[in-house]
């Protein structure tokens, strides 16, 4: 009887392990993406998952503007919406910070994306769900979703935290996939960056 019982709780714990990524505790690459709605954004307009429709292949960053990694990766997004996210393009980049604290709230975002000219929609999530919900730890971290919204790619931008160092860009290369309807060689690498401060949830 015991054993019949450990065996259904290792069996449970391997399904509950095999909803996951390799690095991400919630998602596992062909998920359907989380939905996200009405977050303010630094336009002054509210935007949703649904608000994108139209476009082929979203990338959503989990990011803020306090953690130095982030900071460092703020060129490096910038450029990757101005190659990839015009208002005519298939795709579209989405930056989403779940950060609580005065230095990441919607003001500070507003006047970070005017001072480094953002050329992506940048939202703030003060329920910080889109972030539970996509099973992000760190900023930055990326999610590419093909045209059925699943996710095709998630974790690191590229394959260097040092600019110069870096060779090979995943989430390019995902968003390159994605467009003509695949999946990229790689399919999930591991965030490196600052831990999102999430609120803990009372017991």
């Amino acid at each position: 009887m015991h054993f019949k019982l450990l065996t259904i709780v290792l069996c449970f714990g391997c399904v509950s392990l095999l909803s996951a990524g390799e690095y991400n505790p919630v998602r596992s690459v062909g998920d359907k993406a989380p939905v996200w709605g009405d977050l303010p954004g630094v336009d002054g307009q509210k935007h949703s998952l649904a608000d994108l429709k139209e476009k082929a292949v979203v990338v959503v960053a989990f990011t803020c503007n306090t953690c130095p990694y982030a900071v460092d990766y703020e060129e490096r997004l910038n450029r990757l919406a101005g190659k990839y996210a015009a208002a005519d393009s298939p795709v579209a980049v989405v930056a989403i910070n779940c950060n609580l604290i005065e230095e990441d709230s919607l003001e500070a975002m507003k006047d970070r994306a005017e001072e480094k000219k953002y050329a992506f929609a940048y939202l703030s999530d003060l329920s910080q769900e889109s972030g539970k919900q996509f099973g992000a730890t760190r900023t930055p971290e990326f999610f590419v979703l093909n045209k059925n919204r699943e996710i095709v790619y998630m974790g690191a931008l590229d394959d260097s935290t040092d600019a110069d160092k870096a060779k090979t860009n995943y989430v390019q290369l995902a968003i390159d996939a994605a467009l003509q309807g695949e999946r990229p060689e790689k399919t999930e690498t591991i965030a490196i960056g600052c831990n999102i401060r999430y609120k803990r949830s009372r017991r």
